[in-house]
């Protein structure tokens, strides 16, 4: 019979040694905008001016700024999303417990009959 050996995760592409592209949420696509924005960036200005190498630099302050943008932005986006969910659970959770009590808030009170003259 054979040993069964533990599974190993597939390491994900490591970006410089450091971000671990594939497990980092909005890696990916931060990225993908900053190759787009460094080609475009380098692109117009070498086309503009025709000077290669302040294009490359372009290019590549083109590339931070766009990775770096979109990184920020789409994790503000995650973490605004995952305000709302956690605020939509505790809504729900709230709702279950106290739906039927008295403390439910969305129960109306009941109408008190009007005392008639004594």
């Amino acid at each position: 019979m054979r040993e069964e050996e533990p599974e190993k995760k597939p390491e994900g592409f490591r970006l410089l040694w450091i971000l671990d592209v594939q497990n980092t949420p909005c890696s990916r696509d931060a990225v993908l905008h900053g190759a787009g924005g460094s080609v475009a960036a380098g692109l117009l200005h070498f086309l503009a001016t025709s000077r290669v190498r302040r294009s490359f630099d372009v290019g590549f302050a083109g590339f931070l700024l766009t990775t770096l943008g979109s990184w920020f932005y789409c994790r503000m986006n995650n973490a605004k999303l995952r305000v709302q969910q956690r605020m939509l659970k505790d809504g729900i959770h709230n709702k279950v417990m106290y739906e039927g009590t008295g403390l439910d808030p969305t129960r109306k009170p009941a109408a008190e009959t009007p005392a008639g003259p004594s």
